[in-house]
C-alpha cells in the first residue's frame, strides 16, 4: 500500500430490498426523514440534495414497491398542500436506523478483528491478476540504481534471492518503485532458461538456484517448475532434448536463469 494513500478500512451499505426490487438504501430513507421533518416534498428535496422530480419518482417507486403508501399528500396533490408519512413509512425509517446501526457495529468489529487487513486485501489483489506471463514473483524493492537511460531495479524474493529488472526511467516513476515498495516481477516461461547448478560465470544477471519440483514432457517441449523456497517457484518450458541432456528431473538442482531485460516490473495499484 503506498503510505502517502488514506489507510484501507472496511466499508459497505445496507439496502432494504422487496423481492429482486431494492426498495430503498440511504438517500431513500434519508428523503422519508426529511419528508418526516419538514412535511413538505419540495423541502425534503432541497435538504437532501434532491430535485423536486427525483423526490417524487422515488416517492411514487417506494409506494409501488411496499404494496402500501408510505408518502401522502393533503389537499392540493403534488402542486400544493402538506405531504405526510403513513405509519408503515416511520417504522421503516426506525427499522432502518436500526439496521443501519447494527451494520456499522459489525464493521467496526470485523475492522478490529482482522489483523494485518491491508496486507491481506494486497494479497487478494495479487490473486486475482491476470497476466500471459506465467511466472509472478512477488518481493519487495530493495534497490534502485538509476542509469544514464534505463533503471536497475533489485527485487527481493521471500527466500532470500534477489532478481533484477531493467526499466525506463518513466517506468520508475510510474509505478513509484522505491526502496522497500512492494512489487511483482513477470516472467515469460519461455524467457526461462536452465542450467546446472556447477557455478559457470554467465553474463546473465538472473541466476536463481532451486530445486527441480516437476517435469511435464509434451511432444517437443517440457514444462519444468523449480522450487526456489517454500511458497515461490518458477517454470520454464524448454525443449525434450535439453531435459534430457541435463538430466532434469525431480529433486535435481538446477539455476533458471533470466536475462534482467526479460524480467517485467508490475505493483498493485
Amino acid at each position: 500500500m503506498n503510505k502517502e494513500r488514506d489507510s484501507l478500512e472496511i466499508g459497505g451499505s445496507v439496502w432494504l430490498k422487496t423481492g429482486d426490487q431494492t426498495l430503498g438504501g440511504a438517500a431513500r430513507i434519508a428523503l422519508l426523514a426529511a419528508i418526516r421533518d419538514t412535511g413538505s416534498i419540495t423541502s425534503a428535496a432541497k435538504a437532501v440534495g434532491m430535485s423536486y422530480k427525483a423526490a417524487w419518482d422515488a416517492v411514487d417507486t417506494m409506494n409501488n414497491l411496499a404494496g402500501e403508501a408510505l408518502v401522502v399528500t393533503a389537499s392540493g396533490g403534488r402542486g400544493g398542500g402538506g405531504t405526510k408519512l403513513t405509519p408503515a413509512a416511520l417504522r421503516l425509517i426506525e427499522t432502518y436506523g436500526a439496521v443501519e446501526r447494527e451494520h456499522r457495529k459489525f464493521l467496526e468489529r470485523a475492522g478490529a478483528a482482522i489483523e494485518g487487513f491491508a496486507r491481506d486485501w494486497q494479497l487478494i489483489g495479487r490473486l486475482g491478476m491476470k497476466t500471459s506471463a506465467r511466472n509472478q514473483l512477488t518481493g519487495k524493492v530493495t534497490k534502485v540504481t538509476r542509469g544514464a537511460v534505463n533503471d536497475e531495479i533489485e527485487l527481493g524474493l521471500p527466500g532470500g534471492q534477489t532478481i533484477v529488472a531493467v526499466v525506463t526511467h518513466e517506468s520508475t516513476e510510474a509505478l513509484n518503485l522505491k526502496e522497500g515498495g512492494d512489487a511483482v516481477a513477470l516472467i515469460k516461461a519461455s524467457w526461462v532458461m536452465l542450467m546446472e547448478d556447477t557455478g559457470v560465470k554467465l553474463s546473465a544477471r538472473n541466476q536463481l538456484r532451486g530445486t527441480v519440483a516437476s517435469v511435464t514432457k509434451g511432444a517437443v517441449n517440457s514444462e519444468v517448475t523449480l522450487s526456489l523456497d517454500d511458497s515461490t517457484t518458477i517454470t520454464a518450458v524448454i525443449t525434450n532434448q535439453s531435459v534430457d541432456t541435463l538430466g532434469l528431473a525431480q529433486g535435481q538442482k538446477a539455476v533458471a536463469v533470466i536475462k534482467a531485460s526479460s524480467v517485467i516490473i508490475g505493483v498493485n495499484d
